[in-house]
């Protein structure tokens, strides 16, 4: 995959200091890495890159939303999202991302592209579970839910499965109040 040229921090010129880094992620970042799952997206990303004279520290913190569909309705919502992540980069003699918080450049390399890093962080903070606050809340007006509450079994048909319990059921039923 070609790495997006706005996401690669030149840190060969920067000084021994903190600097911020502050990016824009819409839909479009997530249609180069052919991510289907939202609708729309929204996010803040801010990087602060701590440089050493020896290693780089990144500290990546995400916030904004993404437009997901819910589980339950396949109706479409905002969900709000926010992610931290820090990120250790030393330099030795061959690139090398085995580690999850460590990348390791060669010596050579005066760039590195956190693309990846902040695909990963906005999709880890997507919950597994996607459902409407109006599901929870019981606000949301949708022909699927409706099917979905006609067609759970209620309550009535519990009670009524109870009375009909085999009678040797409850005789051994006895056995465990009895001491």
């Amino acid at each position: 995959m070609k790495p997006l040229k706005e996401f690669t921090i030149p840190f060969v010129g920067l000084k021994v200091a903190k600097h911020q880094f502050e990016y824009k992620v819409e839909q479009a970042f997530f249609e180069h890495f052919e991510y289907e799952d939202f609708n729309d997206v929204n996010i803040t990303v801010s990087v602060e890159l701590e440089k050493k004279t020896t290693l780089l520290e990144f500290h990546f913190k995400i916030s904004g939303w993404v437009n997901v569909n819910c589980d339950l309705t396949n109706e479409p919502y905002n969900q709000a999202i926010e992610n931290e992540f820090d990120l250790v980069v030393k330099f030795g003699d061959a690139y090398n991302d085995e580690h999850i918080d460590i990348l390791i450049l060669p010596h050579g390399d005066y760039e590195v592209n956190i693309q990846q890093y902040i695909y990963e962080l906005t999709i880890l903070a997507v919950p597994v579970k996607r459902i409407h606050p109006g599901v929870e809340d019981g606000t949301l007006d949708s022909d699927i839910l409706e099917k979905l509450e006609e067609l759970s079994p209620g309550l009535k048909e519990s009670k009524d499965k109870e009375e009909d319990i085999d009678p040797r059921w409850n005789t051994l039923k006895k056995l465990l109040t009895d001491k």
